[in-house]
């Protein structure tokens, strides 16, 4: 059995985001399947390969910028993708969006 090794409880919630890659010309769009203070999950049927740097936008009240990097690839299903930076400001408000889709989907 695996253990779970996350620190930040996961969600399940559907927030727009948006992609870029060193080697799109164009954002790739999409939605998270969770997420947490640390990652998300994006459902795409092309999934991009393990390692790749992003740029990301997530649209929760306001847009948050985030630099990620991929770390699972599941084939026709998504990418797990890991946050490496933000602004704090902008932690600050994924905190928060966080904690309030907690509570509502603990009622």
């Amino acid at each position: 059995m695996d253990k779970e090794r996350r620190v930040y409880p996961r969600i399940k919630v559907r927030v727009p985001i948006e992609m870029h890659t060193e080697e799109t010309t164009f954002p790739i769009r999409g939605a998270t399947s969770d997420l947490s203070v640390t990652g998300c999950y994006i459902d795409t049927q092309f999934p991009l390969p393990v390692g790749t740097a992003l740029e990301l936008k997530l649209q929760l009240e306001g847009t948050l910028l985030v630099l990620g990097t991929v770390v699972t690839c599941d084939p026709q299903v998504g990418n797990g993708i890991s946050f490496n930076r933000m602004l704090p400001e902008d932690m600050d408000e994924l905190h928060a969006f966080i904690e309030s889709k907690q509570k509502e989907q603990s009622k």
